[in-house]
């Protein structure tokens, strides 16, 4: 049985067509700012080259998704979506990508842990051949609770770091059943999306739903894998005193010689103002954290899922919690309070709009090509998880250039045959 797609019911007053018009001009806005999935865009429309395909998504509904699912129906493919994080879908986006010809999108905002998982469902009810996934929800449930479906899969690509962790450790176990392409791996999706994409979206998430100053503060960043990073330095560019915890050596020296303090955060918590968590694993600040924490302290997470503060912890303890600001919950320890934003999810996308524009669009380029890399060779790909080929992320790097009117250097075919071989110095 298909799923109907998840009708919105507003207030006359408020007129659904008004808010579906303002989804329409977020995606164009986007799409204006798009350039190498335009280019992509243009060949796909031309060449059709996933006619007959149907692809199932679980990824962030916003405007620059849209703007991928726009390029995949050109291509030929019919989409079925929904959200990958409950507050991370933006309404009116859903309802225009609805009023398009071959997609059915069944995110809503703010939705129940059941609701989520019944669109996921949804989704999987199209028979989907290609999945998307931002988290690799799809890809689990495909292996556990639909696994009759599992025969007409032919490969999948995942978008983040956690997904990728997920279906790394699955693949360990022998438990991967078709091909997975790890877009989050790709030189041009990490590089950008996870270091300048996250850290600038993740402030300003915070930013706009406190409106605090950060110069000054002691700002505590738990990870410093790329997202991390990307997040000290805004921080750090912001005038914050950065504080870095770690479990893995390498990163904490590195973390170390770039600048920042590097504690454990039992000892960080005691002098933090501001803490963000972009770690991917559970329970990095919990109970005894929040004890030893500031009055006024504010917590906010960019991990994908919603369990590296944990809040069933803080909600415990607390003697009261209330909502003070839009995405800001007072939690009253009786010495002091301590506030979470966006519920401990996804502040960028909860709070925010998620990665700037022109990131997502090196990113969602990858994952088009990679779709159509699937569509080409999913018959002779095993059920691993692949890297994302080399000339597809070297495309996507070129196509960005060209877009910003950058030139590079060629090298010389003499200077080729000398960077490939053993006898330099010669």
């Amino acid at each position: 049985m298909i799923y109907m797609p998840i009708h919105y019911i507003t207030p006359q007053s408020m007129g659904a067509k008004t808010l579906t018009e303002k989804g329409k001009l977020k995606i164009e806005w986007a799409r204006r700012h798009m350039p190498v999935l335009d280019d992509i865009r243009s060949r796909f429309e031309r060449e059709k080259p996933l006619r007959g395909h149907i692809i199932g998504m679980a990824l962030h509904v916003e405007a620059k998704t849209a703007v991928l699912v726009e390029t995949l129906v050109l291509g030929g493919a019919e989409v079925a979506i929904t959200g990958c994080n409950p507050l991370s879908t933006q309404d009116d986006v859903a309802l225009a990508l609805n009023q398009q010809k071959n997609v059915e999108c069944y995110a809503k905002h703010n939705c129940s842990t059941k609701e989520y998982y019944k669109a996921i469902d949804a989704v999987l009810d199209h028979n989907p051949d290609i999945t998307i996934d931002d988290g690799a929800d799809l890809i689990f449930k495909l292996h556990t609770d639909r696994r009759e479906l599992l025969p007409n899969i032919i490969g999948a690509c995942e978008e983040t770091t956690t997904g990728v962790h997920r279906l790394r450790a699955m693949q360990a176990d022998g438990k991967l059943e078709f091909p997975v392409i790890a877009i989050n791996d790709a030189r041009t999706k990490f590089l950008f999306d996870n270091r300048y994409g996250t850290g600038q979206s993740t402030l300003d998430g915070i930013i706009r739903t406190t409106n605090m100053l950060i110069a000054g503060k002691n700002v505590v960043i738990a990870g410093y894998g790329w997202c991390g990073k990307g997040v000290a330095m805004r921080a750090k560019g912001h005038g914050a005193n950065v504080i870095i915890t770690e479990v893995d050596p390498v990163r904490a020296l590195e973390a170390q010689m770039d600048g920042h303090r590097v504690m454990p955060m039992d000892k960080a918590a005691n002098i933090g103002d501001l803490f963000i968590t972009t770690t991917g694993n559970k329970d990095v600040i919990t109970k005894e954290h929040f004890r030893s924490m500031r009055d006024g302290a504010i917590l906010a997470n960019s991990g994908h899922f919603n369990v590296e503060i944990n809040i069933d912890h803080i909600n415990e303890i607390a003697k009261s919690i209330r909502e003070v600001r839009a995405n800001i919950d007072e939690y009253d320890l009786g010495d002091k309070k301590i506030y979470l934003l966006s519920k401990g999810r996804l502040v960028n996308l909860a709070s925010g709009d998620g990665h700037p524009i022109e990131v997502m669009d090196m990113s969602f380029s990858l994952q088009a090509l990679c779709v159509r890399y699937i569509a080409d060779h999913a018959h002779g790909m095993k059920s691993q998880v692949y890297d994302v080929p080399q000339e597809i992320d070297e495309l996507v790097a070129r196509l960005k250039l060209k877009s910003m009117q950058i030139d590079i250097d060629q090298m010389s075919a003499e200077q080729r045959e000398y960077a490939s071989g053993w006898k330099q110095g010669t």
